[in-house]
């Protein structure tokens, strides 16, 4: 690895320290969740292809803690997996719209970086239950497709058109609905009043 990258990686990682410092400062902030709602279609054919992963249950419980060790291992996942995998939309790798699937090829979309990363992270230990798959809208009206993992400092958001690992309140998309963190094959509705995103376990 050339001296520049392992500077940029170092620097990175040092804003990403800070971002985590400066979340455990302002308290957690979860997002407020309603009721059960529709699954998108992308993730049902998703499920009917690969059914073991749409059937996992959690129990109800705390979300998992957020310790710097687990930090520096998101950061580094969510990293990895936005410069690894590169840019192509559905209807260019498969000739029509809403395919999920894992990038295996090394190209994908927004909902294939958030399959990826959700794998890594169960591989590195982290609950099902503790990362969700995310509908939200971006600032400009385009559709989008997030991870949230739900930790003990609140719920923070990968995207691969985001370099940096935030808090769900520090970025511009409206968010919709997501997975339950109960039963990974069913959705539930977010409510946007970011005003009210206080520490509430839901």
């Amino acid at each position: 690895m050339k001296k520049t990258a392992i500077n940029l990686l170092l620097l990175t990682m040092a804003i990403q320290i800070y971002a985590w410092g400066t979340a455990y400062a302002a308290g957690p902030a979860f997002m407020h969740t309603g009721g059960r709602t529709t699954q998108p279609v992308g993730h049902y054919e998703f499920c009917q292809k690969l059914p073991q992963e749409c059937n996992e249950r959690t129990p109800k419980q705390a979300p998992v803690e957020l310790t710097r060790k687990l930090w520096a291992t998101v950061v580094n996942i969510n990293n990895s997996v936005n410069t690894r995998i590169k840019p192509l939309t559905d209807i260019e790798q498969w000739g029509k719209e809403e395919v999920w699937s894992y990038p295996d090829t090394g190209f994908g979309d927004c909902e294939d970086y958030v399959l990826e990363k959700r794998r890594e992270l169960m591989s590195a230990g982290v609950p099902a239950g503790d990362l969700l798959i995310t509908v939200a809208r971006r600032s400009n009206g385009d559709g989008h497709a997030v991870l949230t993992m739900r930790t003990s400092l609140g719920d923070f958001i990968l995207d691969n058109l985001e370099p940096k690992v935030l808090v769900w309140t520090d970025t511009d998309n409206t968010y919709l609905k997501r997975q339950s963190d109960q039963n990974s094959g069913v959705w539930v509705t977010i409510n946007e009043g970011r005003e009210d995103a206080v520490a509430s376990v839901h």
